[in-house]
């Protein structure tokens, strides 16, 4: 379970059948155009059933400084983001959200640490809840495109 960025309750079992890119954001941050290309997979993938979660965190150098409200407009007016985006979340430490806690359990990062080391780290999990890939923040979404594609079975 997560809180969407309005406040909702959403269980995580709605995305079940669905390609998930879940992704930890933030406003500031000098990977924050990345928004836009997250969107673009959104839009070029969602009707095949990609589904991008995004995740603001403020544990990365105080770059998600703002409230939801100020989140949402942010992403909205800057970006048009229209995927789902969530309340804000720690990915690392006790206070961790599960989901990201199970995340990094699942599939390690760089020397096998599962700790995230930055923002807009990606997951990919397929429809039955396997983390397949895990991406390091350098890494644009765009370049997910071919991997998305072929997860879905659908054309990049």
């Amino acid at each position: 379970m997560a809180e969407d960025i309005d406040g909702q309750p959403v269980p995580m079992d709605r995305y079940r059948g669905k390609l998930v890119l879940v992704v930890n954001v933030a406003s500031k941050c000098g990977f924050t155009p990345q928004y836009a290309a997250l969107e673009a997979l959104w839009q070029q993938f969602g009707e095949h059933g990609l589904v991008v979660l995004g995740f603001p965190c403020d544990q990365f150098g105080h770059q998600e400084p703002g409230d939801e409200a100020q989140i949402r407009e942010f992403c909205s007016l800057n970006f048009g983001v229209s995927f789902p985006m969530f309340a804000k979340v720690e990915v690392n430490g006790a206070h961790a959200h599960p989901l990201w806690t199970w995340l990094q359990q699942q599939k390690r990062g760089l020397l096998g640490s599962g700790r995230i080391k930055w923002n807009f780290t990606k997951f990919l999990v397929d429809g039955e809840g396997r983390v397949i890939a895990r991406h390091a923040p350098v890494v644009k979404p765009e370049k997910l495109a071919g991997e998305i594609a072929a997860a879905l079975g659908a054309a990049a």
